[in-house]
């Protein structure tokens, strides 16, 4: 049930004395199934092309017009972060700025007015705050945090809808992605590519994710864990999974592939670069061929809803090639210290989280 008081647009007049610490659930059995929270969060822009007004409301169905350019074009991002609870209680959140900047990237990119930085985070803010009897206990998972930006303006030619609208809902979702704790087994597809050149494989595209559905449930029923892709103009080269980066380590260095705009500059992408660094790893944006992936030691995936997931096998024109899992792995290392960070075990000394007051 959600709480009696109606929420403001700061969330003040929601009384967390009176709340329950935590929803009913069982916390144990959390999966990553759809399971609605209590508030979410909405902003339209206005015709002057700015967002103001934005506020929290229940949790439920939203009115869009049939002509409205997100249904008819497909113009629309979203973006994807979590709030985890910490040994102590408090809730905190990974990065919000970074989300805000690539939002406002992929707006630029799809003609569509964006929230401020200041804007994204304080709306990410409220509607966790108003929903943080939803954030799992501490070690049971996540509150999974999506916002969306989409064209909700009517328009009937092919143009950028006129108005915007900005919205966030919350759901919890297990630590493990889709129930997953084992090591990724995946599939390299070499005949269609997730992103080309000139598309928008670089922003966070609603219209990205769709057209693998059907490569990626093809290989899950034959047992893979999900598809590996590669470049559109010579199929030699790795860009990444369906939805997250992909790594490889050979010794003291470890590569990716360069965000040249067809790989998504994920934010996990990003603070594992910087943490591989910091431990020692010379770290290195560049193409990485097939060949020289299956020669890898470990390979590992990054992104907000796998976090950093190890690779144990790559299956590629039905060659199996297996990698080193487990705990004496760089892979190890670096989950332990980005999920440390997260989940507020351990000190963060870049000043990446921002608590939920």
């Amino acid at each position: 049930m959600a709480p009696s008081n109606e929420p403001t647009s700061n969330g003040d007049a929601i009384n967390w004395e009176t709340e329950e610490m935590y929803a009913k659930m069982d916390w144990d059995k959390l999966g990553y199934d759809v399971i609605p929270t209590d508030y979410m969060y909405i902003m339209k822009s206005n015709e002057d092309g700015t967002f103001s007004n934005g506020a929290l409301v229940p949790f439920g169905t939203i009115q869009i017009s049939p002509h409205s350019s997100v249904l008819n074009y497909g113009q629309g991002l979203f973006e994807g972060m979590k709030a985890s609870r910490r040994q102590d209680g408090e809730v905190q959140i990974f990065r919000p700025e970074e989300n805000a900047l690539r939002m406002q990237m992929g707006a630029e990119r799809l003609l569509m007015v964006s929230p401020s930085v200041e804007q994204y985070v304080d709306a990410v803010k409220q509607v966790v705050r108003a929903n943080k009897r939803w954030v799992p206990p501490h070690g049971k998972g996540i509150l999974y945090v999506r916002p969306l930006l989409f064209g909700s303006g009517s328009v009937m030619g092919v143009a950028p809808a006129p108005q915007c609208t900005f919205l966030i809902y919350t759901n919890p979702a297990s630590n493990g992605y889709k129930g997953r704790t084992a090591a990724l087994n995946l599939l390299i597809d070499d005949k269609l590519p997730r992103a080309f050149p000139g598309g928008t494989g670089g922003i966070k595209n609603i219209s990205n994710y769709s057209p693998v559905f059907q490569v990626v449930k093809e290989a899950k029923a034959k047992g893979f864990s999900d598809v590996l892709f590669l470049d559109a103009a010579e199929h030699k080269y790795v860009e990444e999974v369906s939805t997250c980066n992909a790594f490889i380590v050979k010794g003291k260095v470890i590569s990716t592939a360069p965000t040249l705009g067809t790989i998504l500059p994920g934010i996990t992408r990003k603070s594992i670069i910087q943490l591989a660094g910091d431990l020692g790893y010379q770290v290195k944006e560049r193409k990485i061929s097939v060949k020289e992936l299956l020669k890898a030691d470990e390979v590992f995936c990054t992104g907000t809803a796998v976090g950093i997931s190890e690779v144990g096998s790559v299956t590629y024109k039905n060659k199996r090639v297996e990698f080193k899992t487990g705990a004496d792995t760089v892979t190890q290392k670096l989950y332990d210290l980005i999920t440390g960070i997260q989940n507020g075990l351990m000190e963060d000394k870049k000043g990446w989280v921002v608590k939920i007051d």
